[in-house]
Formats: C-alpha cells, structure tokens, sequence
C-alpha cells in the first residue's frame, strides 16, 4: 500500500472551517519531541491541518534521532529567545486559524520550557509542586470566553454558528496566556476531565491563538503525583467530539433561555427567566406541591401485640423485672388483609383479643446479607451530604472542589479525592487492591470479599473512562488529616472515605426470623383461628462494610426499625405465648413529601435531565430567581414560580416535558460519540421557534396586580400606608407611594428567643441572597447574629443562648457547651410577625 493509499481516509479538525474535514495531501513527519504527526490542507478552505498520531505511512518514515539541547541554553538562551517568539505571536493573531499556519513560520525558533494550563490556582499551585523545573503551571480561571450576553450570539439561519468573544475581564489573562504559549516549546492543556474541561482547553488553544503542533491535551482523574506524571506520559489531541457536545448544550441553552426570557418580560413582568433544563426543574417542584395539595388524607389503624414466652413467666415473677418481649403485627384477619379504617372498626377486634389464646405457627429461620452501596457518583454524594450533613448542593461541590483541587496536608498541596463530576461507579484496579489491603491490615482478613466488588453504572450516558468520587490515597485516614483540614472539609472528607472503604469491603450478615402467631379461642386449631399475627427479625453476626459506614441507618431492605424488640430464635412451632399488651394504633396516610435539593438532585438523575456537572446550579438557579423557596430545608414554589411554570407547560409543553427533555439529554451525549451536532439542534429548533411564534400572539399581558395587603402602620419616610410585597426572595413590606418613595423593610420573624446582648427580640432574616440566618430587632443598634435558629431553651451550664447545630445537637453562643436535642425540656414555641 502506498503512503498516500495509507494516508487517504485521514480526517483532522480544520481551525478556520470549526469542522472536522478530510486531510488533502496528507504528509508524514516527526515531530520535534519525536512523536508522529501527519500534516496537510482542508480541501474546502486551504487551512493547514495537523494531525498528532501514528499512521502506516510512517512505518517507512526513519525517525530522526532528538540532538540533546546545548547546555547554555538553559541559562542564557531565554532571553535571546523572547524576541522572535513575540514575533510569532504577532503573526498567529491576524487572523482566525493561522495558529496552524504559524507552525510552519516559527521552525528553528528556539523555545524553552513547557507550559501547563488548568482552570484554578489552587489546582495549579498543586500540580506545579509535582510537575517541577521546566514547567510553568497558570490557571485560566475557568472558561476564557463565551457566547456574548449582550444579544443571541447563535446565527440560527447560518448551522447555528456561535458567536464567542473573550470577555474584558480575560482580556489581560488570555494576552498572558499567548505570550507564555509564544515562549513555550511544549503546551499541555490540563482542564478538567469532562467535556466542559474538554471545551475549555479548545477555548484556551483558540483565544490564546495556540501552535496545535506543539500543544497537546493531557487528562488525569486525580491529582496525585503518579496520575500526574501518567497523564503527561499519555499526551493526546483535544476531542472535538467533545467540545462538540458541550458547544451543542451551550448553544442550545441560549437558544432556549435567550427566547423565552424575553416572552416573560413582555407577557408576565421584567427579570424573570426560563431555561431549558431549569424550567423542567421548577416544573418538578410545582407540580409535587400541587399532588399535596390534592392529596385526601385517609385514616387507618394497626394492630400490635406485645408477646412473651411462656418459660419467662416465673423469672419476671421473681425479680420484679419486666419480662422479654417481641412484637407482632397483625397480618390477617380471617385470610383477608384486615382493613381498620376507624376507632369503631377496631375496639371489637381489641376485647376478642384480650381474651384470646395465642399459638406459634410457622417459624422459618434464614440468613440475609446485606451489601454495601456502591462509591459514590455527584449525585449521590450531593444527596448523602445533604441528609447526613445537612450541606446543600453548591456548598458540597464547592468544598469537594477544594478537596480535589488540594489541601497542605503537612507536605504540601495534596488532591485528596478524584474528581467529582462524574456519573461513574468504576474504580481504579490500583485504588481497589490498595483498599483491600487497607481493610485486611485493619479489620482482618474476614472484611475484605473474595473477589473485589463490581459495581454497575446506572447511567447509560456515564461519561467514558471516569472514575467514582473516592480517597486518592486510602491510607490518608480521616482521622490522620483532621488537624489539616476545616471543619466541612473533614466531615465531607470523612463521608467520601467512609463509603469508598466499605464499598470495598465484605457484606453484612444477619441471621433472620419469621414466625406466624395465631390468635382465637382455645378450641379452635390454630390454622382456622380468625386473627394472624406475624414477627419478623434479625440479629447482626458479622458486621462486615456496617464496621464503618451505615450502621446507623435504617435497613431498608429489612424494614424493621433499629431499636425493635428481638424476636427469639427458639420459637417452636405449636409453642403456647402469653399477651402482654395489644397495641392498637391510629394512622393518617401521608401526602408525598416536599422535594429537598438532595431528592430533587436524585429525580432529576432519575429522569436522565442534567449531568453530574449541572446538578448544583439547576438547584441554585431556580432558587436565585425566586421560582422556588426553601421552607424548613424543603423546596416550595413561589407564586411566580407557579404562573410561569403554567404559562410554559400550556405553550412549549415540550421544553417543560421531562421525557422529552430526558431524550434531547441523550442525543447531546450521542454527540460526544460522533453524532453531528446541528441536526439535532435544527429538529429542535424547528418546532421551538413556531411554539415561540405561537405563544407570543396568543398571550395576554398577565395582570398580576391585587388589592394591597396593608401592614397597619406608616411609611417613616413618607407617612404613606405601608403594604406587603412579594419580591424575588419572597414577601417584604413595602412603602405603597412607590416608586416615589422606596422605603423597604423585611418581614420581621420573632424565634421566641430574647437577645443576649440587648434583650431585645431574636428575629429570623435572609441575606440579598435569600439565605436564612438570625439577628437582634434592634439592628443596626445591636449586631448579633448566628447562621444557626435559636431555640428557646437557655444554656444548662451559663443560660446562655442555645442554637440548633446539626439534627442531633445543639451548642451555646456564650460557653460552646454542646447537649442532645433529646435531652431540651419540651417548649412550645410561638412565632409571630412583628407589627
């Protein structure tokens, strides 16, 4: 096969086109560093393309060998070398694409070091201390440039090309960027390892007019020094598939939120928003309120019998003590579920059974076990955080960020988790057999699994190659790091490490009871007795993975409550019981319960709607613009939210369609795969852009004007009546001569609590971002404040003021001293608005 038969079917990304395109006249050649390249011409616009990898065609191409650099070099040649590089970035500037052609002006230039470009200067700072001399390591600060905001910045009637510009505040740090590139003999871009990491460094490479000969991609899940030095071991070309897939998302986005925002502002009222996937978020929220609002709560009753062995009776007799006890439930009620819905239903079933005899029926004895859950992925880390440590989503990724960007540990800047946007459970061979050593050194043999566990990614669309959230190090306890680390640090730390080591460690085992107990007369057999009670239990014999993480934790699998009365392994068939108690209980069924940002994180994962990289900030959108409020922890839509929401169901049901936006979320990832992206944008488009034609005739200008709700006291200023408002973060109070006078005030919330500084009352408040916290009516004449409610029980050891620290506890302004909730005199508190 001849060169240009091997080379024929090569296909490079053409910088001035923005396309993938089939190579012309394809060439061999090595590069400087002695890796293979091929290079040629688009065949559409003439733009050199270069191609970095190893084709057949080089097999008959002699690598030269690589000349060692002169020893001066190092020293003196920098500074000889300054002027012609700032040369060569004069030229790649003049126009679009010629970074490509500049590869070819600059040769002989002589260049020294490499640059490395990520994203933040913590991750910079820690992967510099590890790459070395010769490296210089700068931070782009997240994205460089973007689509514009001042207008559209698609052209829908051109394959919806985007528009991107550096913005001003980049200006200075991509110029920086160019000229450290310009100087440089290699460029490496090390963003992160997902597609927006992907679309940042193709950003860099563009903005920063980048030489693709001597700049490359390199990608590491952790930032440790061997996963560092691997990474640049394995360099490769930026994936345009990938920036493809993210571009498509972005471009969709504007599309959506440029076009329906401005239909908000004209039909409904100024600075609201929609957006594509957050609107299907609010729709979530909404619509589970209005299921409890609906919901038509129905009464029911339980039976319970509190039941003793027989061979108990003498033994309770004769110490005073109460005897041992298990409870069973009634199960059936003449072969029929029993169905209690009142007081009237239940009292005849209480005297029969008083009076019964009551007999073991069937006793089966088994053994259950009980694995452990899988690494964690971003949305179960935001959820488990969220229950168990009371951190909302931005909070726990903005702290997971540090954790993976680097923390001094005591030897310098050290990533301690991989990273952690990711929607996969796979784990690293390496990291499983560290962790199977770990367990066996410090549990035992017996706690580490035959074989390591294997975990199933439940998201089809799980970005390729990525890792589950875990220690990059196992050996690096919680425990060992705790003096290095801020409070949410260590306790997000913690959670992470807990569940990665019992991810990989031994199932729990329980030995399991189930025995049936029939209740009538005496002279009836058992079997045909009208009242069937069943106990069900379990006895922990080998912990396994519930050593560390989860022993707390209901069983769900089980269903039993934790602190349940054991029922006795030695229950006989035909065995005679004693009653001690029945137990007849009311019951109200329950409406859904309100989402919280954990279990909203958890549907949207559900219903395929958003990536592990969108999850906090859907969460925080719609809470930022007022669609949706937090009340005791738990997400409730705003009016607005509703009217909008409604408004957007009835004219684009599409857009707000979960399925279909779940859907459009898979095409989007089919893109990463090599899926062309503007079909899909132009079927979506298509329909969208009649919807919006449609709507905009057909709605009315929403009058969202009501009679004022007035306060019952002037204006300060003005001495105009002084009225309830509803705002972006909810209701305040108003000055009713607005917009003349502009007097606000918030809704004043009393806790119950008196002020330790100036005895005044404690009053809830939020921050212009909507964020609860606490502080003295008297402000600005007294400035206390705590993030944390106060309660109105006082301080057992100073009678200071207590505040809610977590779930469990609660800890004293004055003394810090900390007691259990539990352990609080009971106070029933009164909240009233401060008129």
């Amino acid at each position: 096969m001849s060169n240009e038969q091997a080379q024929a079917e090569l296909v490079g990304y053409c910088l001035k086109c923005k396309e993938k395109r089939v190579i012309l006249n394809p060439v061999p050649e090595w590069a400087a560093n002695g890796s293979p390249a091929t290079r040629g011409t688009c065949p559409v616009c003439g733009t050199a393309i270069y191609l970095r990898g190893r084709t057949p065609a080089h097999d008959a191409l002699p690598r030269p060998e690589r000349a060692p650099a002169p020893a001066k070099a190092k020293s003196g040649g920098k500074k000889a070398d300054k002027k012609p590089a700032k040369k060569t970035a004069a030229k790649t500037s003049k126009k679009a694409g010629a970074a490509a052609k500049s590869a070819v002006s600059t040769k002989g230039v002589e260049r020294g070091g490499k640059l490395v470009v990520v994203e933040s200067p913590a991750k910079a700072k820690t992967i510099g201390r590890y790459l070395g001399r010769g490296y210089v390591v700068k931070p782009s600060l997240g994205h460089v440039r973007d689509l514009l905001k001042s207008r559209l910045s698609v052209d829908v009637d051109n394959n919806f090309a985007p528009e991107y510009r550096v913005p001003n505040e980049k200006r200075a740090l991509v110029k920086e960027l160019k000229e450290a590139a310009a100087r440089a003999s290699e460029v490496y871009l090390a963003t992160d390892p997902d597609r927006e990491g992907e679309a940042i460094a193709w950003h860099v490479m563009e903005a920063a007019e980048m030489d693709p000969a001597r700049t490359q991609r390199v990608v590491f899940h952790e930032i440790t020094q061997p996963a560092i030095r691997a990474a640049f071991d394995q360099p490769r070309a930026i994936d345009m598939d990938r920036v493809e897939a993210q571009q498509a998302r972005r471009v969709l986005d504007r599309l959506v939120g440029y076009q329906l925002s401005p239909l908000l502002w004209r039909k409904v009222r100024g600075r609201l928003s929609a957006g594509r996937v957050q609107s299907v978020a609010v729709r979530l929220v909404v619509e589970r309120e209005r299921e409890i609002e609906a919901f038509d709560s129905r009464e029911y009753w339980t039976i319970d019998a509190e039941l003793s062995q027989i061979k108990f009776r003498a033994g309770a007799r004769d110490n005073g003590r109460r005897r041992p006890f298990f409870l069973a439930r009634l199960h059936r009620l003449n072969g029929a579920e029993p169905e209690l819905g009142n007081e009237e239903a239940v009292r005849p079933h209480l005297a029969a059974l008083e009076t019964a005899d009551w007999q073991v029926g069937e006793v089966n004895l088994g053994k259950r076990v009980r694995r452990p859950l899988a690494p964690f992925i971003t949305s179960t880390l935001q959820q488990d955080a969220s229950r168990r440590l009371g951190l909302g989503t931005t909070r726990t990724m903005r702290i997971a960020q540090e954790l993976y960007e680097g923390v001094n540990v005591g030897e310098g800047g050290v990533g301690l988790i991989t990273y952690m946007r990711t929607d996969s459970v796979t784990v690293a061979g390496e990291a499983q057999e560290a962790a199977r050593r770990f367990i066996g050194q410090t549990f035992g043999a017996e706690y580490v699994p035959e074989k390591p566990p294997v975990y199933k990614t439940r998201s089809k669309t799980a970005q390729e190659a990525h890792e589950a959230i875990r220690p990059t190090a196992v050996e690096r306890t919680p425990a060992s790091l705790k003096a290095h680390l801020s409070k949410e640090q260590f306790r997000l730390y913690k959670l992470i490490w807990e569940r990665f080591v019992a991810s990989q460690m031994a199932p729990a085992v329980y030995d399991t009871v189930s025995a049936d107990i029939w209740a009538g007369p005496a002279a009836t057999p058992a079997a045909q007795r009208p009242y069937l009670f069943r106990a069900t239990g379990s006895t922990l014999i080998f912990p396994g993975f519930l050593a560390v993480y989860g022993a707390d934790d209901p069983d769900e699998e089980n269903g039993e409550a934790a602190d349940a009365p054991q029922v006795p392994s030695d229950l006989q068939t035909g065995e005679a019981v004693d009653l001690l108690r029945v137990l007849p209980e009311q019951h109200f069924t329950q409406p859904p319960p309100r989402y919280s940002e954990a279990s909203l994180v958890k549907t949207l994962e559900e219903n395929g709607i958003g990536r592990p990289s969108t999850y906090a900030s859907i969460i925080s959108t719609i809470q930022q613009r007022g669609y949706v409020e937090q009340e005791q922890k738990r997400l409730r839509p705003t009016e607005i939210g509703s009217i909008v929401n409604d408004m957007l169901v009835q004219y684009f049901p599409d857009v707000l369609s979960v399925d279909f936006t779940a859907r459009l979320e898979d095409e989007l990832d089919e893109i990463a795969e090599g899926k062309p992206w503007v079909p899909v944008l132009g079927d979506f488009y298509k329909k969208f852009a009649k919807d919006l034609d449609v709507a905009d005739a057909a709605l009315p200008k929403l009058d969202l004007k009501r009679e004022p709700e007035f306060v019952g006291r002037d204006c300060p200023l003005s001495g105009h009546p002084l009225v309830y408002r509803e705002g972006r973060f909810g209701r305040f109070v108003g000055c009713s001569g607005y917009p003349q006078c502009r007097y606000t005030e918030q809704i004043l919330v009393k806790v119950g609590v008196i002020c330790p500084h100036c005895g005044g009352d404690l009053i809830e408040k939020r921050t212009k971002r909507g964020k609860v916290f606490y502080g003295c009516a008297n402000y600005p004449a007294c400035d206390w404040t705590n993030w944390k409610r106060p309660l109105p029980q006082p301080c057992p050891v100073c009678a200071g003021v207590l505040v809610q620290d977590n779930k469990e506890m609660a800890r004293c302004t004055r003394c810090e001293h900390t007691v259990p909730l539990a352990e609080l005199p009971p106070v029933v508190e009164l909240e009233t608005a401060l008129d």
